[in-house]
């Protein structure tokens, strides 16, 4: 397993190269990963916008932003992703503007249809579902934690839509969309900040 981590965080690459290969995409008017439909490229070409918005006006609370700065352990999140993939869209800018708190705190992010071996260690619900992040110690190169595919909140919409429906209709992933436009990354800064409180407790006294 370490080995498999290992490896994925030297072929990963940092936000600013993944922003410039989506926008690349765009312009070839293609996606990553294996399937190089029409409505994957034009996905991708929604995310670089959805990216471009959040990159552009994306806050962190104050009492958040004091939580991650004073996190005083190296650590590296590896994510997993395709460009996609909404979710993906709306939770990387976030977590990239957490890491720019802290220099303590590596973001590299890799492609999920390129990292098998790595995306099948972190299987949810036995479905391979991203973005998916990976806390990992930088020193010992243990893992510590893993995030996603969503945010809390967005999960517990997705299992009772799920629920009740047994599928995510196209409306629902209009809806999702909406909900992440209103929430504004919120509820991945508190979730990705407990997260950081679990591991470092002193850090939120």
């Amino acid at each position: 397993m370490k080995s498999i981590i290992a490896q994925s965080i030297n072929r990963g690459i940092s936000y600013q190269a993944y922003r410039e290969l989506v926008k690349q995409l765009v312009e070839q008017k293609t996606t990553t990963g294996k399937d190089k439909t029409r409505v994957l490229a034009h996905y991708t070409k929604l995310n670089d916008k959805r990216m471009n918005r959040w990159d552009k006006t994306l806050k962190i609370p104050k009492v958040a932003q004091q939580k991650i700065s004073g996190f005083e352990q190296p650590i590296t999140w590896l994510v997993i992703v395709e460009s996609w993939c909404g979710d993906g869209a709306h939770v990387l800018p976030v977590l990239n503007k957490m890491t720019e708190l802290n220099n303590l705190i590596n973001l590299k992010i890799v492609l999920r249809d390129e990292n098998p071996e790595l995306m099948d260690l972190f299987l949810t619900n036995k479905s391979r579902s991203i973005p998916k992040l990976i806390m990992i110690d930088t020193k010992t190169g243990d893992v510590l934690n893993s995030y996603g595919p969503r945010p809390s909140e967005a999960t517990s919409l997705v299992s009772r839509y799920i629920a009740k429906y047994g599928i995510l209709t196209p409306e629902f992933k209009e809806d999702l969309q909406h909900w992440y436009n209103n929430d504004k990354g919120q509820n991945v800064i508190d979730d990705v900040t407990n997260m950081l409180c679990e591991l470092r407790p002193n850090v939120c006294q």
